[in-house]
């Protein structure tokens, strides 16, 4: 199993904007190709500007194929080029990451 942990940070004041031009345009296409993501997070506490959202992978050839379906597909596509025209996006972080042997961890159906 491999869990991709995406951290983006926003342009201060522009989150909300941001978070509404992802469910309108973004959500769709992306859970189409990627499935319910394990969380969809924004900050609590700590940078009000950013927000994290974790995907759950069979392995790095699940993810790679998940991902090229994803933007080969239109929708995405033209959700990226809205999001590039508003211009919240100031720096984003990936990891890949595997859970630990000693806890149990079965993800979400």
């Amino acid at each position: 199993m491999l869990i991709d942990v995406r951290t983006y940070r926003v342009k201060p004041g522009t989150l909300k904007a941001h978070m509404d031009l992802y469910a309108q345009y973004g959500k769709a296409p992306q859970t189409k190709h990627l499935g319910t993501p394990l969380a969809y997070l924004k900050t609590e506490t700590g940078d009000p500007n950013e927000y994290v959202h974790m995907w759950v992978y069979e392995n790095a050839g699940d993810r790679e194929a998940k991902r090229a379906a994803m933007w080969a597909d239109p929708d995405w596509l033209a959700y990226t080029k809205r999001s590039a025209e508003l211009g919240a996006l100031v720096k984003q972080d990936n990891r890949l990451m595997v859970p630990v042997d000693f806890f149990d961890f079965t993800p979400p159906a």
